[in-house]
């Protein structure tokens, strides 16, 4: 089921992102988030989803401003991730289905991705949803004493 977060989803979204922030050049920050932080995010003003069986959180998917200032208004950026033993089952797309017509009926006209350039199985599901490559950013993370390069992706909405 895909519905709103709440701040008792807290732990459960933690335990999927902050491994990733931990272990993986998914995100270049290498800063954990507490489960305060993720409390906030849920009640604050950007949408936040949660897919949700057998009340485990499986993965988690939100948006937020792509950039400061009114002329951007109507562009998003995204997050998403899921458990990694989820990856496959069809929840990462009806997720971000979900994320995406909820922007869509909040009058956004564009979402970006921000993608490792390593991470080729997000690249292949953005493109499978209808995201395309915009463009790629050379050595602009940081993480694990080396120079990462992100990729840009789109899907007008």
């Amino acid at each position: 089921m895909i519905r709103a977060a709440m701040t008792t989803d807290a732990p459960g979204i933690a335990a999927i992102w902050n491994p990733v922030i931990r272990d993986t050049t998914i995100t270049f920050s290498p800063v954990q988030k507490s489960e305060a932080e993720i409390a906030a995010l849920t009640t604050g003003p950007d949408p936040f989803l949660v897919w949700g069986e057998a009340g485990q959180i499986l993965g988690f998917a939100r948006y937020f401003p792509f950039r400061s200032g009114p002329g951007y208004l109507h562009t998003v950026e995204h997050t998403i991730l899921l458990r990694p033993d989820c990856w496959g089952r069809g929840g990462g797309r009806v997720l971000m289905t979900a994320l995406c017509n909820l922007a869509r009926d909040h009058g956004k006209h564009s979402m970006f991705a921000g993608v490792c350039a390593e991470n080729d199985a997000g690249r292949a599901f953005h493109i499978a949803l209808g995201f395309v490559e915009v463009a790629r950013l050379p050595e602009v993370g940081f993480k694990f004493g080396r120079w990462i390069d992100l990729v840009l992706m789109q899907k007008r909405l």
